[in-house]
């Protein structure tokens, strides 16, 4: 077998591959991520499952915001009930029961406070009492160990005893007159100005348990997080039909380009193809009569012993003869039919020969059965990519040699990193030129043109596509094939 030109096609049995350049391999485009780190058109399945994880995203934010909220709710709605409460705890029960005679520590005054507030005042949301006069002594609690205290009171604790309302907030239990209430978990507490009989302002201070207001919070909770809730369920479940015609019109749509790219694809094959002969059947075919022309007037020149006629119809005819081989290669990149006719490894030696006729010496190894076991389209996107590397060897890398390897199965599987696996047709395209920075890749506007397409090439067939180059180090693309 060989090649348009004569050649003999190179011994195609398989190799190991030439030892990787030092820069490590980068993904350029695998199957699940094209090239650019775009996605692919989402399946049905996947667009369900995001559109069920936002979904339960939106709801537990949702709950979430409601118990925070439900909670500054339920504390607001619980300071606003302890004060009410302190208020009507001081007027008909502590104010009445307020004398000279407790304020001067009189035990059986502190006796009958005493019954008072443990009989009607303390209970499971109340846990202290304290009484307190302006000069911050505590002149009585239920909590005996606290009478006869003196604390510093607070701007708010002087303005309530001077009547100015009934003040409640948090409870700082780290406050030392707080010390025996820390056992008691969270508290609110509510005070107000009190008086005895003669009229001495007094501070009557309540303690409420937090508990209320955890209770409270839950119920504010529960009612606003079910509407809220319920009403993103809802809306969901109205959207899901909609969303099933999205899904419909998307699949619709994807294989609408499919088939544009189908065509497109077949078209350009079809013009190539048809230019390829055009060019062969004419311009070839007159440039050969022309050589042979050229070449009998110059034997019959020499015959008439004109020498110097002769050697100018001779170089006249060498350069034809040129520009035959020239097109020739030509027609072989435009369309090399030994890949229909011949298969994949007659059509590699093809661009192998055009490449060493461009002045890169190239080596081309094979394995023959995975080259016929490769499916049609597999064979076609690896000849596609390997002329377009070779194309992108001869015009950028000035390299000095360059090697093309095809590999079957086995082999990629014992390729260390490789990214196919059983069934896979791995193709090495290796050269010792300047290299160049893999960034341009992610550079639309710098990288050129051969990259861009070889890139596209993989990401339309869903092949893995890798690069492993630095200025100075050489290139080496690296395509993982699916076979039949």
């Amino acid at each position: 077998m060989s090649t348009p030109h004569g050649e003999p096609v190179p011994t195609a049995a398989p190799s190991a591959p030439a030892r990787p350049p030092a820069p490590p391999w980068r993904v350029v485009a695998r199957p699940d991520r094209p090239a650019g780190g775009a996605p692919r058109d989402p399946s049905a399945r996947r667009v369900v499952v995001w559109v069920a994880v936002v979904a339960l995203l939106v709801i537990v934010a949702v709950a979430v915001a409601a118990l925070v909220a439900a909670r500054r709710l339920a504390e607001a709605e619980s300071v606003a009930d302890a004060a009410d409460r302190a208020d009507r705890i001081s007027d008909a029960l502590l104010e009445p029961a307020l004398t000279d005679a407790l304020v001067d520590g009189d035990p059986e005054a502190r006796a009958e406070m005493d019954a008072v507030v443990r009989d009607h005042v303390l209970s499971d949301s109340i846990a202290r009492v304290k009484i307190w006069d302006e000069t911050g002594l505590v002149v009585w609690s239920d909590e005996s160990r606290l009478i006869g205290e003196r604390f510093e009171l607070g701007e708010e604790d002087l303005e309530a005893l001077r009547g100015s309302g009934v003040e409640s907030e948090v409870t700082d239990l780290t406050e030392p007159e707080n010390v025996y209430e820390r056992g008691e978990g969270r508290l609110l507490e509510a005070y107000r100005s009190v008086r005895t009989t003669s009229g001495q302002p007094l501070l009557a201070e309540v303690y409420f348990r937090y508990d209320e207001v955890v209770q409270r919070s839950g119920q504010i909770w529960a009612g606003f997080a079910g509407i809220t809730i319920g009403s993103i369920v809802l809306v969901v479940l109205l959207l899901l039909p909609v969303l099933a015609r999205l899904l419909r019109a998307l699949q619709a749509s994807r294989r609408h380009r499919e088939a544009l790219l189908e065509r497109a694809l077949d078209a350009s094959a079809a013009e190539r193809r048809r230019i390829a002969g055009a060019l062969h059947d004419g311009v070839v075919q007159d440039l050969v009569a022309t050589s042979l022309a050229v070449s009998a007037g110059s034997a019959a020149a020499r015959g008439r012993g004109d020498d110097a006629g002769a050697d100018g119809l001779d170089a006249v005819a060498s350069t034809v003869r040129g520009s035959v081989s020239a097109l020739r290669t030509l027609l072989v990149d435009i369309y090399p039919p030994s890949l229909a006719e011949a298969g994949l490894e007659p059509a590699l030696a093809d661009l192998v020969a055009a490449a060493r006729a461009r002045g890169v010496p190239t080596r081309l190894v094979v394995d023959p059965v995975a080259a016929r076991a490769a499916s049609p389209e597999a064979q076609r996107l690896v000849f596609r990519v390997v002329q377009e590397c070779l194309v992108n060897v001869v015009k950028h890398s000035r390299a000095s040699s360059c090697q093309v390897v095809v590999e079957g199965p086995g082999r990629a599987e014992a390729t260390v990193g490789s990214p196919g696996g059983a069934g896979g047709l791995l193709v090495t395209v290796a050269d010792d030129g300047v290299g160049f920075d893999p960034a341009l890749l992610a550079d639309p506007e710098r990288a050129h043109f051969g990259l861009r397409v070889l890139r596209d090439l993989a990401v339309e067939a869903g092949a893995s596509l890798e690069l492993a180059t630095a200025p100075g180090t050489g290139t080496s693309w690296r395509l993982t094939a699916g076979a039949a």
